[in-house]
């Protein structure tokens, strides 16, 4: 499994956060299951990932919980 820092920025004004794995922005996830289909593109098995692993997800402006 790809073990690639993943950050979660800050939700934007027009909603939604911007994700990077490693050094590419993925796009902007709206929820929490958009934001493991980013991850699923990028490698990771989305049923293996923890949304609260610190070691995998650095979350900035709020945890997985927030979105706008």
């Amino acid at each position: 499994m790809v073990r690639a820092r993943v950050v979660v920025y800050p939700p934007t004004a027009g909603g939604g956060r911007r994700v990077r794995v490693g050094e590419e922005i993925l796009g902007r996830a709206r929820s929490a299951g958009e934001l493991l289909e980013f991850l699923r593109r990028a490698g990771l098995d989305p049923d293996a990932v923890d949304l609260h692993d610190p070691d995998l997800i650095e979350w900035r402006g709020g945890g997985p919980g927030v979105w706008e």
